[in-house]
């Protein structure tokens, strides 16, 4: 009986169904988190990228 419970703990421990899952929440967390605190410096170099390629677009069809 003792050593039934034994190799069922054992197994249980070694386990790693869901581990992927919760591996997967912390990061999307934690890039979370980063979002929240860069977020004026990432909004602005979007801004900025997005500016280029606006200029660049207008350089190849400078009828609109």
């Amino acid at each position: 009986m003792l050593d039934l419970m034994k190799s069922k703990v054992t197994g249980f421990w070694k386990e790693e169904d869901g581990l992927g899952t919760l591996e997967l929440i912390l990061i999307i967390g934690v890039i979370i988190i980063i979002a929240l605190i860069f977020k004026k410096q990432i909004t602005e170099l979007i801004t900025s990228l997005l500016s280029k390629v606006d200029t660049k677009s207008n350089e190849f069809f400078p009828g609109k």
